[in-house]
């Protein structure tokens, strides 16, 4: 990946730093332990991008860095508001992944904090901008768990981005008892219960951590700190914290239900926009409104890019970490330039002809049975482009003879005949 120190927006790219012949690479913008980000512009389009890149030799040996990336792009697919940052596509190679974002030129509000305290007005804007997202996340099962200044980002229009959920959970971790476990997120900002360590509502930790980037913007300094780690933690644990004189008294009123040392009775998402503070000015949009989770798009339609990812061989992360490679066995998916209704047909005329039994379950999905009623291979296609589609083939039922007679000896050939299209690996 080209580093281009002296990069500014506007100047003229050299096609060296072109990255899969899509964007044109510019300067570095930030550096972390397992990730850098540029600035890059889209050759076809010249829109401005933010490229994350993620060096897979730095994290293929720590399993829960693994899962950090993959749930990272799962949860990210999942988000669509004005402000959360745009996860506009993932790419990979067998040493890097590549996060293409939204560019947001304004910097971290941590920036802004840093010169100096907000007004009570440009904070309020902020923090009506900050609740919506968050209840928007909240209401798609996904948990910021690291909320902080730094991870909110100011747009050349002024509005706020929350960035980066590399340490978001999803409700698929939360435990039998209600809560999450993994204890993470920044030591001045994480709630108290967390410090507790026997479980937390993640949507609660989001909301007191909302409280203390509220305070911080009024404040320009922190209302739990301490230069002994424990001393502090100890400060957060009994809600011991100060408002300067500055500070309106409905503005302390809401920071004392968002700075709740008990969960149970913290100040909600509806409540907080229902608080008088809060309410000045505000406006909800048709997004803030929305409180139930869209069902998952059925998976009989197009494939987006995600997906791709998941399904192709060649973009597959699971064998760039591991360097495996899809190979025929009990399970497979293949990439055939063909109709998911003529790969369906083809299917049902080979397994008539062998007088094999086959249940169609639905449009694209058909369960092929062996003789002795126990062996079964699961066959599903979903469209990938308008020429292409994604085979999955899965055997249940502990037999390998009629996997490989069927599927491996008949079935998959005849598609393969049929023009295979392997997504080559960059």
């Amino acid at each position: 990946m080209p580093e281009v120190a002296n990069f500014t927006p506007g100047m003229a790219f050299s096609t060296a730093n072109s990255l899969f012949g899509k964007y044109e690479v510019g300067r570095l913008l930030g550096c972390g332990a397992f990730a850098k980000v540029y600035y890059a512009r889209d050759i076809s389009t010249g829109q401005s991008v933010a490229i994350k890149v993620i060096n897979k030799h730095k994290i293929s040996h720590n399993a829960h860095l693994l899962l950090n990336v993959k749930r990272e792009i799962d949860i990210m697919r999942r988000l669509q508001h004005p402000h959360i940052v745009k996860l506009y596509e993932v790419m990979a190679t067998k040493t890097k992944i590549y996060f293409v974002m939204e560019f947001v030129k304004g910097g971290e509000l941590f920036a802004k904090v840093a010169k100096g305290r907000l007004s009570e007005t440009q904070s309020r804007k902020y923090f009506q901008q900050l609740i919506p997202a968050i209840g928007y996340c909240h209401s798609r099962g996904v948990y910021h768990r690291d909320l902080k200044p730094e991870n909110l980002l100011i747009d050349e229009n002024g509005d706020l981005k929350v960035s980066d959920f590399g340490l978001s959970a999803l409700t698929g971790q939360i435990r039998a008892d209600g809560l999450l476990h993994t204890l993470c997120g920044t030591p001045s900002y994480v709630a108290p219960e967390i410090l507790t360590k026997r479980g937390y509502d993640g949507a609660k930790t989001d909301i007191w951590s909302c409280g203390i980037i509220l305070f911080v913007m009024n404040a320009a300094f922190l209302p739990f700190n301490d230069s002994n780690l424990m001393m502090m933690y100890k400060k957060i644990y009994k809600g011991e914290y100060r408002c300067p004189k500055w500070m309106s008294p409905d503005l302390r009123g809401l920071l004392s239900r968002l700075l709740d040392t008990k969960p149970e009775t913290r100040i909600t998402v509806d409540e907080i926009k229902s608080d008088p503070w809060f309410r000045r000015g505000y406006k909800e949009s048709d997004l803030d409104l929305q409180t139930v989770v869209k069902p998952e798009q059925d998976k009989s339609t197009a494939l987006n890019a995600f997906d791709i990812i998941s399904f192709s061989s060649g973009l597959n992360l699971s064998p760039l970490f591991d360097g495996t490679s899809s190979s025929p066995g009990q399970a497979e998916r293949l990439v055939v330039a063909e109709s998911p209704e003529n790969v369906i047909e083809r299917v049902e005329e080979i397994v008539k002809d062998i007088n094999g039994r086959i249940i169609k379950r639905k449009d694209w999905s058909v369960d092929l049975i062996g003789q002795n009623g126990k062996d079964v291979i699961e066959i599903e296609v979903f469209r990938l482009t308008e020429n292409l589609v994604v085979v999955e083939v899965q055997s249940s039922g502990g037999g390998t003879d009629f996997y490989d007679e069927l599927w491996n000896n008949k079935i998959r050939s005849e598609l393969l005949d049929r023009r295979d299209v392997p997504v080559a690996e960059s």
